[in-house]
């Protein structure tokens, strides 16, 4: 298991984009719309993981309604995982708690989110990419 992103949701993506790109120097980014979450990702490539900035592409995106409640700011942190069934399967033998099923996230990983009554407070999702 490693970090694999950082998410941070945001209300304008492109004008976001911008400002993180010029702080941190990064040249190497690109965007996604991620349809089955409701957001338009910006993701910022670094030497040992990514940034994701997202923005909210309809009213019932959790990103809107996080943004409403919250503000801008950290939204949660990814972890990369291998086998995301059989680490979901051992998670719940432990007690922790997920929102929803195994689903499409972007660039044709494989998320789930643990409800961050699970972490301490964090919004935690488990990401495992295609080989």
């Amino acid at each position: 298991m490693k970090i694999d992103h950082i998410a941070i949701a945001v209300n304008d993506v492109e004008a976001a984009m911008k400002q993180y790109q010029e702080a941190l120097d990064v040249k190497n980014v690109e965007f996604e719309t991620v349809e089955s979450e409701g957001v338009k990702v910006g993701i910022l490539h670094l030497e040992n993981g990514r940034i994701e900035l997202m923005e909210p592409t309809n009213d019932s995106s959790p990103i809107k309604k996080f943004l409403e409640k919250k503000g801008e700011g950290l939204h949660h942190m990814a972890l990369e995982i291998d086998n995301i069934e059989g680490e979901v399967t051992r998670m719940e033998g432990c007690g922790i708690q997920f929102l929803g099923k195994v689903r499409p996230g972007s660039a044709g990983t494989k998320v789930i989110f643990i409800h961050p009554k699970s972490l301490c407070g964090v919004l935690a999702e488990l990401c495992s990419h295609p080989k």
